[in-house]
């Protein structure tokens, strides 16, 4: 039984500094960090780092004024007792930036360091400390392991941010990966606030957000989480955002929740949110603020892309609302299965639809060239939404008549979105099935590349395997979908015990080697030149700050190293 690890005032946080070689900087004999939340000083929402390169990153905290100001002194060490600093200065607020009970972020890139080493930093305020930090830069040269958590879909009021505690406890993990929906927009009563104030998990402000004050609210709340911050201590984070951070399924131009004729402008709103999403938290300023996307080495054992799905290019959502027949229509007539052929090969089909403009496909085109040719054995993308191949289940024959019968009664989405399915429809077309000639360019990107990709996916609230094929059938890579911390499976809002809807979607799809469409929890990856090793962890419960941890199941990839695409195998 993994318990809730006792906080105290202590300041400082032991680790080794001690780097092998040849091993990732922060996974050195790390101990555990366990950083103490202050709830009456300056510093209580903790420390954070981010965006790392071979020679810097990014450091952030949030100060509250307690008489000093706002100005706040960084210290940066190669050692957890600060006897060897090697960079200080004095940081303050950037112009503009909007108070949250007092409390101002700061945040500053750190340049001039050296390669794969670790490092620590505070800050301080008056005579009073921030927690430690501990950081570290990617590695140049060569590199034996190293060691990444993957996150998605964080939902502050659903539940306890358990998966982050485990990670922390851990404590050997190089980078953190958050692949979006970090934060969520809704107000009390909205999705995911079924459980708040049991267990005192009340969004603030009690709001959908839309002002820039609200999303700094918001985000301030998440940064108050005490386990939150132990895993924001302990490692370098990357994070990149998917709808949630501005509004549910948003697209370039909208998103399902906004309406402008009650919550205004569009591209305000978005600006206000990723404003926030800049302020507070440990990332580099991009230009324009949309535009976060890029590539980092570690090493000479990976490549990793991270990619904007959302904001830059994003075509408007196919909603099944679009569907060409009614939904309770025969779907063995034939002039019902061409009316959906055509549907699908015509409207989903449409060449003009993309997730990812052509500076993003230039970029990743580039990027694994460059990496193929220096021989890594690894190309990680880390993406926002399901890559993978997904059809629908047939719901109306695959399901008990008892739930059947209880979805007609019931009606509405659930029943609807049964009847469709019996017409052969993909599972979500806010996917990469829902651009499916924007993912052939990429797979034809990949492959004219010579190498192949293991791809990190959040948005499901599933644990998914899939087996990458482009539209020949040629193998692409391996797709690793990580589950949410907290937020709720789909198929929480069917009442069907018994019904593994997880398994129909492997029976029904070849591309799906794994779907486990409950559990919460998180991804470690562990890469060497010989194989990538992803244990796709699952907790017994988010309701509860008492918990176990387990795989739902261990994977192997070995490196193609310019054969065929790689193949991964279920070791455990």
């Amino acid at each position: 039984m993994v318990k809730r690890l006792e906080l105290t005032r202590r300041g400082a946080l032991l680790a080794a500094a001690g780097v092998g070689a040849g091993l990732g900087a922060c996974s050195q004999e790390a101990a555990r960090f366990d950083p103490f939340p202050v709830p009456d000083g300056p510093f209580k929402h903790g420390v954070a780092s981010g965006d790392p390169d071979q020679t810097s990153f990014v450091v952030w905290t949030a100060v509250t004024s307690v008489g000093a100001g706002y100005a706040v002194e960084l210290e940066l060490a190669t050692d957890e007792t600060f006897n060897t600093i090697v960079e200080s200065r004095t940081l303050t607020p950037r112009d503009g930036v909007i108070p949250v009970d007092g409390a101002m972020p700061v945040k500053a890139l750190i340049e001039g360091l050296e390669p794969g080493r670790a490092y620590f930093y505070r800050f301080r305020s008056g005579d009073a400390f921030s927690p430690v930090g501990r950081t570290c830069t990617l590695p140049d040269g060569p590199v034996e392991r190293f060691r990444i958590a993957a996150f998605s879909c964080s939902n502050y009021p659903f539940g306890f941010f358990n998966a982050y505690r485990d990670a922390a406890d851990q404590g050997d993990f190089d980078l953190v990966v958050h692949l979006g929906d970090y934060l969520y927009e809704y107000g009390y009563g909205g999705y995911g606030t079924a459980d708040a104030d049991r267990l005192s998990r009340m969004p603030d402000p009690m709001h959908e957000i839309l002002t820039e004050e609200d999303y700094a609210r918001r985000h301030a709340l998440y940064c108050s989480d005490p386990d939150l911050q132990a895993l924001k201590a302990s490692a370098p984070w990357i994070l990149i955002w998917d709808d949630h951070e501005t509004a549910n399924d948003a697209w370039s131009q909208g998103a399902e929740n906004h309406d402008p004729e009650t919550e205004g402008d569009w591209i305000t709103r978005r600006d206000n949110a990723l404003r926030a999403y800049h302020d507070w938290l440990p990332v580099r300023e991009a230009e324009p603020l949309q535009a976060r996307h890029g590539a980092v080495e570690i090493g000479d054992l990976a490549t990793l892309i991270f990619v904007e799905t959302r904001l830059t290019a994003r075509t408007a959502e196919l909603t099944l609302e679009s569907f060409p027949i009614p939904v309770e229509a025969d779907p063995e007539d034939p002039e019902n299965r061409e009316a959906v052929q055509r549907w699908r090969d015509e409207v989903i089909g449409d060449p003009d639809r993309r997730l990812i403009d052509e500076n993003q496909h230039a970029m990743i085109a580039q990027a694994i060239s460059a990496s193929v040719e220096a021989g890594k054995p690894w190309r990680i993308i880390a993406n926002q939404v399901l890559m993978g191949r997904v059809e629908a289940p047939n719901y109306l024959t695959q399901t008990p008549l008892w739930l059947r019968t209880y979805m007609r009664l019931q009606g509405g989405f659930n029943w609807h979105f049964a009847q469709r399915t019996a017409h052969g429809v993909p599972m979500n077309l806010d996917s990469w099935d829902g651009f499916p000639v924007d993912r052939e360019r990429l797979y034809a990107t990949v492959r004219n590349a010579g190498g192949d990709i293991v791809v990190l996916t959040g948005d499901t609230h599933n644990t998914w395997v899939c087996d990458l094929h482009d539209g020949d059938g040629n193998r692409i890579g391996t797709e690793f979908g990580v589950t949410s911390v907290t937020s709720p499976s789909p198929f929480e809002t069917v009442n069907a015990p018994g019904v593994d809807f997880g398994q129909m979607a492997e029976d029904r799809n070849a591309e799906v080697l794994r779907n486990n469409a409950w559990d919460k929890g998180y991804t470690r990856l562990t890469l060497t030149h010989d194989e990538l090793i992803a244990e796709q962890m699952v907790l017994s419960t988010v309701k509860d700050r008492e918990f176990t941890t387990q795989p739902d199941g261990i994977w192997r990839v070995r490196p193609a190293n310019g054969g065929p695409a790689a193949q991964v195998e279920r070791i455990g």
